[in-house]
């Protein structure tokens, strides 16, 4: 079964730690609007799966890529078109058939890549299933 994604499961030490980033730059990235955790009744901040993967896609391009925050929120951005246009390029059949979809997904793929989304060893895992 695939992690439910939305169900908050970490409080911000665990999250910091998870992400290996102090908890005061988890409480800057919500500020600046890259992170948006769930909060309890008692204002506590918990973190999702997806929150831990978004908080890891915006270390890498700080880090590695050197993104300031808006180039980090602009490359979040591109990041959700995309994996939306992957999403739906693949569900809807083209005349040319499966060469045309593969070759796409090729494509986005490597855009995602390039945006920290997903890992290169990750996709030719993929790649290597089918």
């Amino acid at each position: 079964m695939a992690p439910r994604y939305s169900e908050p499961l970490f409080v911000i030490s665990v999250a910091a730690r998870l992400v290996e980033m102090h908890p005061q730059t988890l409480r800057k990235y919500e500020r600046e609007g890259l992170i948006a955790p769930s909060r309890t009744q008692g204002n506590l901040r918990l973190y999702s799966d997806r929150d831990i993967e978004r908080l890891r896609q915006v270390k890498y391009l700080v880090e590695q890529r050197g993104l300031n925050l808006a180039g980090v929120q602009l490359a979040l951005d591109l990041t959700r078109r995309l994996r939306d246009l992957r999403t739906r390029a693949l569900d809807t059949p083209t005349r040319d058939g499966p060469p045309t979809a593969t070759s796409l997904r090729r494509e986005l793929d490597a855009i995602l890549v390039m945006l920290g989304y997903v890992e290169e060893a990750e996709l030719r895992a993929r790649r290597d299933e089918r």
